[in-house]
């Protein structure tokens, strides 16, 4: 809103200063800045409003050290990350962008899930919350909206340059097309964009005539996984949010160079033209989860619950899938992958163990994977400190692979 008024102030007044919005890095600061407070002043007291209402987490005794103290600490405090990443959107990013209207619907679709799950725990006192199906029709309604909009819509295009012997390589003086394909990038690899239509042909012949219903179903499933990813990550004070963050900032890195043709071309990387306006939303959504951080960490004056952690998960897969870079994912969210598949690998050998020995035997002392290192003995806040060590040495991984083929 004010990135238009302020476009409008300079184009009919040419108001001093009013220019300054044009530029993506400026917009981008503010953005970051502007969550930043938010976050830090509205939690404060969303968090005594909470406390009023007795809004407050209900815990299982597992047997960690010091979990019992936390009983009582308000949850839902996720509305803190959706306003501060809302909001900021909403005053400084250009809202006729596909992109931008496609992270408003993700933001507001799962916030709005996980608000429903937060809401059932909390106020009807059941501590199941929503039910896991309805979770999941949730998740795959988001991915039919989200899948159909990236494979059909007129405005999500690559841009491909030309010249007399075909496609060639970035160059910003020559002829271009843009183009509708879902191409992504395969990290690792020379020649780094994949056709789908043409893996799906490679195959089977019979598959690249269906590709737009391969594709679709890819979509839904990682945004199942990463959403879930996040939620599952959500279990001890500053975890989940201080990851995101991190992952957060490689996205905005990605959307920053995806968006310009320059850097696109320096990098040799495709160019996907307006994903730029998309490095507004990636600094407001860190913004958010640092000034989360300010309430959220050891010991945490409040949860997130479902309400921030399955929007933190969506935005991630939406924000990737876009970008082009979801086959980075379980690089970039390696946290998140291996959170997952410790509960998967824990359940599924407990359930095998049982049936073939009459009892089920563990591989984890807990899961998920963070538990397991509480039960060990170490201390919450030094489990957290090293995970964000090891997101971070994943997320400079992940940017390595601009250059590392």
């Amino acid at each position: 809103m004010l990135y238009y008024l302020f476009r409008y102030l300079d184009q009919q007044f040419d108001l001093l200063g009013a220019g300054v919005f044009q530029y993506l890095s400026f917009r981008a600061a503010l953005a970051a800045l502007l969550s930043l407070l938010i976050a830090m002043v509205f939690g404060g007291r969303l968090i005594r409003m909470l406390q009023r209402k007795q809004v407050g987490e209900s815990i299982r005794d597992l047997g960690l050290e010091g979990q019992l103290e936390k009983k009582g600490t308000p949850t839902m405090g996720g509305l803190i990350i959706l306003l501060a990443i809302l909001l900021p959107t909403l005053l400084l990013a250009r809202l006729s962008n596909i992109y931008i209207i496609l992270m408003l619907v993700s933001t507001l679709w799962l916030g709005a899930i996980g608000f429903l799950d937060d809401y059932i725990k909390v106020f009807k006192k059941n501590k199941e919350g929503l039910a896991g199906k309805f979770k999941i029709i949730g998740q795959v309604g988001l991915g039919l909206i989200v899948g159909l909009t990236l494979f059909f819509s007129e405005d999500v295009v690559v841009r491909q340059y030309l010249t007399a012997k075909g496609i060639s390589a970035i160059d910003v003086g020559s002829t271009y097309t843009d183009v509708r394909k879902m191409i992504t990038t395969v990290p690792f690899t020379k020649n780094n964009e994949l056709d789908y239509h043409h893996f799906f042909s490679f195959a089977s012949p019979l598959l690249g005539s269906y590709a737009r219903f391969l594709y679709i179903p890819l979509v839904i499933i990682i945004i199942t996984a990463v959403s879930n990813g996040a939620n599952i990550t959500d279990g001890i004070d500053g975890l989940a949010a201080g990851t995101s963050a991190i992952i957060g900032t490689t996205l905005a890195a990605f959307a920053w160079v995806s968006g310009n043709a320059v850097f696109a071309d320096y990098f040799d990387i495709m160019y996907i033209p307006n994903t730029g306006e998309l490095v507004i939303f990636c600094t407001a959504f860190v913004g958010a989860c640092v000034g989360f951080l300010w309430y959220n960490s050891y010991p945490a004056q409040v949860f997130m619950g479902d309400t921030g952690s399955l929007s933190i998960g969506g935005i991630i897969a939406v924000l990737a899938l876009i970008l082009r870079k979801e086959l980075l994912i379980p690089i970039l969210c390696g946290i998140f992958l291996v959170e997952n598949l410790s509960v998967m690998l824990q359940v599924s050998y407990f359930k095998y163990t049982k049936r073939k020995y009459g009892e089920g035997r563990r591989i984890f002392k807990m899961s998920p994977l963070h538990h397991h290192y509480q039960k060990l003995g170490y201390h919450e806040a030094k489990i957290v400190s090293r995970f964000w060590t090891v997101g971070i040495m994943l997320a400079i991984l992940t940017l390595v692979t601009l250059k590392l083929r």
